[in-house]
């Protein structure tokens, strides 16, 4: 089975364990699971693509605010690696638009990413490192988990999205997300805004992804 989070007595590890029936309720989601089998509608697949490039772009503009709030060096230097981990993402995404012909320049965001971003960046620009740590970890370690169990469900499948359980099933994603689980762990405190925040983050999540349910509706 996909592995936990790292250092289960953590904040990071608290926060996750608070929010697991969410994370659960995302991965049981027809879109999510779609996804998995390769049942999904190759339209909804690409307007989420979409939709998620533009987000990973809040999600750059995210980390650039939290290297500008590192309080030493070693959070600058962990905050400037893992965002070019978003760009690299950022990149299958790209990979994605050109095979299926999607103009990933021409998206109008939905209102449910629209929330989603709003939330990311007024949070980054209250300028705590803490918080906008707990505003991103959702994100990386929600995908982390989501590929992994995908990958226990289905193995290595070879339908049109097989890259992308690829992308979030592999160790490599899975050390980015506890990369930005120990920043959270060194730099939050363990607080109800902490909690809110990270809580609101993965209500978000599972917004976006409904959104996408609808829109295939």
């Amino acid at each position: 089975m996909a592995s936990e989070p790292a250092k289960n007595a953590s904040l990071a590890g608290t926060l996750w364990r608070g929010n697991t029936e969410l994370a659960r309720r995302i991965l049981r989601h027809p879109f999510v699971q779609g996804l998995g089998q390769g049942t999904l509608p190759r339209a909804a697949f690409g307007g989420y693509v979409a939709q998620d490039a533009y987000f990973l772009e809040s999600f750059v503009r995210a980390y650039a605010l939290a290297i500008a709030s590192s309080p030493d060096r070693g959070s600058l230097i962990a905050f400037s690696e893992l965002l070019q981990g978003v760009l690299e993402e950022l990149r299958l995404h790209a990979g994605f638009a050109s095979r299926w012909q999607i103009d990933l320049n021409a998206t109008t965001p939905l209102p449910a990413t629209t929330a989603y971003t709003t939330f990311l960046l007024d949070t980054a620009q209250r300028g705590d490192a803490g918080l906008i740590c707990a505003a991103m970890t959702p994100c990386l370690r929600l995908y982390a988990w989501l590929g992994q169990q995908l990958r226990a469900q289905v193995g290595h499948p070879g339908h049109a999205y097989a890259d992308w359980i690829d992308t979030y099933a592999d160790p490599a994603f899975e050390a980015l997300a506890c990369r930005l689980e120990d920043l959270l762990n060194r730099l939050a405190e363990p607080s109800a805004e902490t909690e809110r925040i990270y809580g609101r983050a993965m209500e978000l999540e599972f917004a976006f992804f409904d959104a996408h349910a609808v829109a295939e509706a």
